[in-house]
């Protein structure tokens, strides 16, 4: 019987490998997905290291072509996943009353478009076998929006937002769609371990029917 498949899109050295670290101990295969082959190459290597099987996709999360590519070429070797979180952000700084509206637009394709187009990708599959997970990585900046980072404040409101919508419309076909929302900044080491952060996400894919959450705020 083949494994269970883990799509991770924005794979980087923090959550997302966490994540796939979490998953990959509970008997998962890692498919990451992020822009850069070479960082790709290390984040598979660090899992195959720790006896995981993991592969890597190469994908631009702002370009809607490149991330269907990147999921039909993972369907194709892997099978389709049964998980998907996407991880992706843009973390720059800029107030509202400086913000110009390309940049925003521009980031808001990765912060919220990558995430609806990756979730696209993966519902016909989860549809037709009535189950999958779906989990967003949000910020507590949805919560409490930062002047200095207006750009993410509003994609990350927009992940939640997301969530909680699409949660509704799929929910009836046995899919859970959740979101960790990450009030902290992120550290090895502290409570913001993402680690410990990764320990979220595999409770709220394993809350069984009727039980699910939509959201866990980790403060």
């Amino acid at each position: 019987m083949s494994k269970p498949v883990i799509a991770v899109v924005g794979a980087g050295p923090g959550v997302g490998l966490a994540v796939a670290r979490r998953f990959t101990r509970e008997g998962f295969t890692a498919a990451l997905i992020a822009r850069r082959p070479e960082a790709l190459d290390e984040y598979v290597s660090e899992l195959r290291r720790a006896g995981a099987e993991a592969h890597g996709f190469a994908a631009d999360a702002a370009d809607e072509g490149s991330l269907r590519n990147a999921f039909a070429t993972l369907k194709e070797r892997l099978g389709a996943p049964s998980v998907l979180v996407y991880n992706a952000a843009v973390l720059k700084q800029g107030r509202p009353s400086e913000l110009a509206v390309e940049d925003l637009l521009s980031d808001f394709r990765i912060n919220v478009g990558g995430a609806i187009v990756a979730a696209q990708a993966v519902l016909p599959d989860m549809r037709a076998q009535k189950k999958g997970t779906i989990l967003l990585t949000g910020g507590g900046l949805a919560l409490t929006p930062f002047p200095a980072y207006a750009s993410l404040a509003i994609g990350k409101a927009a992940i939640r937002n997301l969530t909680f919508s699409l949660g509704a419309e799929v929910e009836p076909d046995g899919i859970q769609v959740a979101t960790v929302t990450i009030c902290g900044f992120v550290k090895p080491g502290t409570h913001f371990d993402p680690d410990r952060i990764a320990d979220a996400y595999w409770t709220l894919h394993t809350q069984e029917p009727g039980k699910r959450e939509r959201e866990i705020v980790y403060r």
